[in-house]
Protein backbone atom coordinates (compact mmCIF):
# COMPACT_ATOMS: atom_id res chain seq x y z
CA UNK A 1 0.00 0.00 0.00
CA UNK A 2 1.26 3.47 -0.89
CA UNK A 3 1.45 5.24 2.48
CA UNK A 4 3.52 7.97 4.05
CA UNK A 5 4.95 7.40 7.53
CA UNK A 6 2.06 9.38 9.05
CA UNK A 7 -0.29 6.68 7.78
CA UNK A 8 -1.69 8.74 4.90
CA UNK A 9 -2.69 6.60 1.93
CA UNK A 10 -1.29 8.59 -1.00
CA UNK A 11 -3.24 6.63 -3.62
CA UNK A 12 -6.51 7.33 -1.78
CA UNK A 13 -5.60 11.02 -1.61
CA UNK A 14 -4.86 11.03 -5.32
CA UNK A 15 -8.27 9.48 -6.02
CA UNK A 16 -9.85 12.05 -3.68
CA UNK A 17 -8.28 14.84 -5.76
CA UNK A 18 -9.60 13.32 -9.00
CA UNK A 19 -13.09 13.08 -7.55
CA UNK A 20 -12.78 16.59 -6.10
CA UNK A 21 -11.86 17.97 -9.52
CA UNK A 22 -14.98 16.34 -10.99
CA UNK A 23 -17.13 17.64 -8.12
CA UNK A 24 -15.70 21.17 -8.46
CA UNK A 25 -16.44 21.07 -12.17
CA UNK A 26 -20.05 20.04 -11.38
CA UNK A 27 -20.31 22.78 -8.73
CA UNK A 28 -18.98 25.45 -11.09
CA UNK A 29 -21.29 24.38 -13.91
CA UNK A 30 -24.47 23.81 -11.87
CA UNK A 31 -24.27 26.50 -9.22
CA UNK A 32 -25.59 23.93 -6.73
CA UNK A 33 -24.72 24.12 -3.05
CA UNK A 34 -21.50 22.23 -2.35
CA UNK A 35 -23.19 19.87 0.14
CA UNK A 36 -25.59 18.77 -2.62
CA UNK A 37 -22.65 18.10 -4.94
CA UNK A 38 -20.85 16.11 -2.22
CA UNK A 39 -23.98 14.05 -1.54
CA UNK A 40 -24.37 13.35 -5.25
CA UNK A 41 -20.75 12.20 -5.51
CA UNK A 42 -21.10 10.01 -2.43
CA UNK A 43 -23.92 8.16 -4.16
CA UNK A 44 -22.55 8.08 -7.70
CA UNK A 45 -18.84 7.59 -7.19
CA UNK A 46 -16.92 4.74 -5.66
CA UNK A 47 -15.84 6.88 -2.70
CA UNK A 48 -14.69 4.04 -0.48
CA UNK A 49 -11.49 3.85 -2.51
CA UNK A 50 -10.83 7.57 -2.03
CA UNK A 51 -9.95 9.54 1.10
CA UNK A 52 -13.47 10.85 1.77
CA UNK A 53 -12.36 13.19 4.56
CA UNK A 54 -9.75 14.80 2.30
CA UNK A 55 -12.25 14.97 -0.59
CA UNK A 56 -14.68 16.91 1.59
CA UNK A 57 -11.95 19.15 3.02
CA UNK A 58 -10.86 20.11 -0.50
CA UNK A 59 -14.39 20.89 -1.65
CA UNK A 60 -15.46 22.84 1.43
CA UNK A 61 -12.11 24.62 1.44
CA UNK A 62 -12.49 25.76 -2.16
CA UNK A 63 -16.12 26.78 -1.64
CA UNK A 64 -15.35 28.78 1.52
CA UNK A 65 -12.24 30.45 0.10
CA UNK A 66 -13.08 30.76 -3.60
CA UNK A 67 -12.70 34.56 -3.66
CA UNK A 68 -9.31 34.42 -1.89
CA UNK A 69 -8.17 31.59 -4.17
CA UNK A 70 -9.16 33.52 -7.29
CA UNK A 71 -7.37 36.59 -5.92
CA UNK A 72 -4.19 34.49 -5.53
CA UNK A 73 -4.51 33.28 -9.11
CA UNK A 74 -5.19 36.65 -10.80
CA UNK A 75 -1.58 37.95 -10.91
CA UNK A 76 -0.46 34.70 -12.57
CA UNK A 77 -3.12 34.24 -15.25
CA UNK A 78 -3.60 35.89 -18.62
CA UNK A 79 -7.41 36.25 -18.48
CA UNK A 80 -10.26 36.52 -16.02
CA UNK A 81 -10.73 33.44 -13.81
CA UNK A 82 -14.23 32.95 -15.24
CA UNK A 83 -12.76 32.73 -18.77
CA UNK A 84 -10.46 29.82 -17.92
CA UNK A 85 -11.63 26.42 -19.17
CA UNK A 86 -13.82 24.93 -16.39
CA UNK A 87 -11.60 21.87 -15.87
CA UNK A 88 -8.45 24.00 -15.70
CA UNK A 89 -10.23 26.47 -13.39
CA UNK A 90 -11.26 23.63 -11.06
CA UNK A 91 -7.70 22.23 -11.07
CA UNK A 92 -6.22 25.67 -10.37
CA UNK A 93 -8.64 26.38 -7.53
CA UNK A 94 -8.06 22.96 -6.00
CA UNK A 95 -4.28 23.29 -6.17
CA UNK A 96 -4.34 26.88 -4.94
CA UNK A 97 -6.34 25.75 -1.92
CA UNK A 98 -3.75 23.07 -1.18
CA UNK A 99 -0.81 25.45 -1.69
CA UNK A 100 -2.34 28.12 0.53
CA UNK A 101 -4.13 26.14 3.23
CA UNK A 102 -2.55 22.67 3.28
CA UNK A 103 1.16 23.17 4.05
CA UNK A 104 1.27 19.49 5.07
CA UNK A 105 1.15 18.63 1.34
CA UNK A 106 4.46 19.31 -0.45
CA UNK A 107 4.12 21.86 -3.27
CA UNK A 108 5.59 19.39 -5.78
CA UNK A 109 2.82 16.91 -4.97
CA UNK A 110 0.18 19.63 -5.38
CA UNK A 111 1.52 20.69 -8.78
CA UNK A 112 2.06 17.13 -10.04
CA UNK A 113 -1.45 16.05 -9.01
CA UNK A 114 -3.00 19.13 -10.67
CA UNK A 115 -1.10 18.39 -13.89
CA UNK A 116 -2.20 14.74 -13.85
CA UNK A 117 -5.90 15.48 -13.31
CA UNK A 118 -5.81 18.16 -15.99
CA UNK A 119 -4.16 15.74 -18.43
CA UNK A 120 -6.86 13.20 -17.64
CA UNK A 121 -9.92 15.46 -17.81
CA UNK A 122 -8.86 18.69 -19.52
CA UNK A 123 -8.02 19.97 -22.97
CA UNK A 124 -4.93 18.72 -24.84
CA UNK A 125 -2.51 21.35 -23.57
CA UNK A 126 -4.41 22.51 -20.49
CA UNK A 127 -1.90 20.83 -18.20
CA UNK A 128 0.88 23.11 -19.54
CA UNK A 129 -1.13 26.19 -18.61
CA UNK A 130 -1.94 24.78 -15.16
CA UNK A 131 1.74 23.90 -14.61
CA UNK A 132 2.93 27.40 -15.54
CA UNK A 133 0.41 29.15 -13.30
CA UNK A 134 1.00 26.86 -10.33
CA UNK A 135 4.78 27.06 -10.62
CA UNK A 136 4.58 30.87 -10.25
CA UNK A 137 2.01 30.58 -7.47
CA UNK A 138 4.11 28.05 -5.54
CA UNK A 139 7.07 30.43 -5.72
CA UNK A 140 4.86 33.04 -4.06
CA UNK A 141 3.00 30.90 -1.51
CA UNK A 142 5.69 28.35 -0.67
CA UNK A 143 8.82 30.50 -0.96
CA UNK A 144 10.74 28.76 1.83
CA UNK A 145 9.80 25.26 0.69
CA UNK A 146 10.54 26.01 -2.97
CA UNK A 147 14.02 27.35 -2.13
CA UNK A 148 14.89 24.28 -0.05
Amino acid sequence: MNQRPEGIDLAARSRARRRALQALYAWQMSGSHMNAVIDQFRHEQDMEVADLEYFEDLLHGVETNVDALDACLRPHIDREVAQIDPIERAALRLATYELKFRPDVPYRVVINEAIEVTKRFGADHGHSYVNGVLDKLAAELRTVEKRG
